[in-house]
């Protein structure tokens, strides 16, 4: 009788063999729930750390029918993982399936047979969309189906040695070169080996659409921290329940899709029962020294604290994707912001780091600004330091004013060029390259507008966050910010408390002289 005991504390297990053993728990479970009836001989035992299976007779004989029964095909060719109860899926949730697995396990074409591509109409739930047209690899064949007679000899015996693993078993995992494959090819134990089959029943997929990140770079694979198999079996049924709709597969970046998958609004506030708090997000391309293979072009390894998750949710909520109506048909468009937001905050940054130094372009910020009041909203809701708020306050009022002082100064009849002025200060605050630069720029802004009831009230705190020496490109990204968010004249007067027919404030009000001068003596 062969016997495999497999444990969640197995030293020699990474992430991914982790998941790939919640994957094998989640499909065994599924086995039992369809009440089929395993090979005779075959039985198993299932507890939240562990996986027992053991088997009676030829030993390929029996796996031959564990990896049939686990990985399927449907009549149209898509992939069907057992383990994820695949009978309770919409059709167009199983293609987006098929298309994950394929753009990240499966990349290669000798891992799968294909007749072709075949085009359908897929009516979309949860998007007001009638129906959307995909194309996907219709699929006659994959290499999981029929990889019991790697792991036995010819005899059909399990085989005791290591066996070399392949990138469509470890993503990413690649002979470093081919005249030493020998020395630098991966192995793994046969037993090891059966449970990274079961990965991608685990793991789950995102269509990545960056502005900023290599187009080759299509889909995000998110590997999850397991810690419990029952609960992460649990976790991944519930998130299988409450997708939507055809945006729930879609991602901007890899930290919204290692946060989006790490703060699922469950059914049963599951998160926290699976202890699903880390997970592991890669993409895989071509890079220039090796463009016959795909490698790992970018891995982040993502953890959800409580601040992070809250924040988030709020980005979340605040920069939504949009569907436009293009020659082509309806298409989404995938917020910009949160993808500058979410890679700090899947990175442990400051939620506005960089923003100056990545929106180096007046394309790019014109992406912003398409987002002005869903910034504004995140400003004012997210949980950041109280002087940071105010800072971008600040900046609100001045830009406020400067524009009211551009208005009183424009002749009747004629539009008051603001663009311009908004230019100016964007330009400007790319130019300062250092702290004296910056600190420079920010007194004749701030002056410049006039008198500033958020500056005048807070003066020593916002001077002290401006002359900040080591940290002086925060203040440089928050002006920024605080220029893509700007909401608005109206907003702003109600922020001020100005009554709807006083233009007063909007007349060229300068500073007094002396106030510039003290902000001049306080740089």
């Amino acid at each position: 009788m062969q016997k495999l005991t497999f444990h969640l504390s197995n030293p020699s297990y990474t992430l991914l063999h982790r998941a790939g053993l919640a994957g094998l728990w989640m499909t065994l479970q599924q086995l039992e729930k369809e009440g089929i009836k395993p090979q005779k001989g075959m039985q198993w035992d299932l507890s939240p750390c562990q996986v027992v299976l053991s088997w009676e007779g030829n030993d390929r004989k029996a796996l031959e029918w564990l990896l049939s029964e686990s990985f399927r095909l449907t009549d149209d060719g898509l992939i069907l993982l057992r383990g994820l109860n695949p009978k309770a899926m919409r059709k167009d949730t199983l293609v987006i399936l098929h298309q994950g697995i394929l753009g990240t396990f499966l990349q290669h074409t000798s891992t799968h047979k294909s007749e072709g591509v075949k085009s359908e109409a897929i009516p979309f739930e949860g998007e007001n969309l009638e129906e959307v047209e995909v194309s996907y690899k219709y699929l006659t064949g994959y290499v999981y189906q029929n990889f019991a007679t790697n792991l036995c000899d010819k005899s059909g015996n399990l085989l005791h040695k290591p066996i070399a693993i392949a990138g469509w078993m470890n993503p990413g995992a690649v002979v470093r070169h081919i005249a030493f494959s020998a020395d630098t090819s991966f192995e793994e134990s046969p037993g090891n080996a059966l449970i990274l089959l079961f990965a991608p029943v685990a793991c789950y997929y995102y269509t990545l659409k960056s502005r900023l990140r290599d187009k080759r770079a299509q889909y995000a694979l998110v590997i999850p921290q397991v810690d419990n198999l029952a609960s992460y079996a649990k976790y991944r049924s519930d998130i299988n329940n409450s997708i939507k709709g055809y945006h729930d597969f879609y991602a901007c970046s890899l930290g919204d899709a290692g946060l989006r998958f790490l703060t699922y609004e469950t059914t049963e506030e599951v998160t926290f029962d699976a202890n699903v708090s880390r997970c592991q997000v890669l993409t895989l391309g071509t890079v220039a020294w090796a463009t016959q293979q795909r490698t790992r072009t970018d891995l982040y390894l993502v953890e959800a604290g409580q601040t992070i998750c809250k924040n988030y949710r709020i980005c979340r909520n605040e920069l939504v994707d949009r569907w436009v109506i293009g020659k082509d048909g309806k298409f989404l468009v995938i917020s910009f912001a949160r993808e500058l937001i979410a890679e700090n905050l899947a990175r442990s940054l400051p939620w506005y780091a960089g923003f100056a130094d990545r929106v180096s372009s007046n394309e790019l910020f014109q992406k912003l600004l398409y987002e002005r009041g869903g910034l504004y909203q995140v400003i004012q809701k997210i949980n950041s330091d109280e002087r940071e708020k105010l800072f971008v306050r600040t900046c609100h009022e001045a830009i406020y004013y400067t524009y009211g002082q551009l208005a009183a100064k424009t002749r009747a009849g004629e539009e008051p060029n603001f663009d311009k002025v908004t230019v100016r200060i964007r330009t400007g605050l790319g130019r300062c390259k250092n702290s004296s630069a910056l600190r420079e720029f920010m007194t004749d802004f701030w002056s410049r507008a006039g008198k500033l009831p958020t500056l005048q009230k807070n003066w020593q705190d916002l001077m002290d966050f401006v002359m900040q020496e080591k940290d002086w490109k925060k203040p440089r990204d928050l002006a920024l910010l605080a220029l893509a968010s700007y909401p608005g004249k109206e907003v702003m007067k109600q922020l001020l408390g100005e009554p709807e027919d006083n233009l007063s404030n909007l007349e060229p009000v300068l500073a007094d002289e002396g106030e510039s001068e003290d902000l001049l003596e306080m740089i």
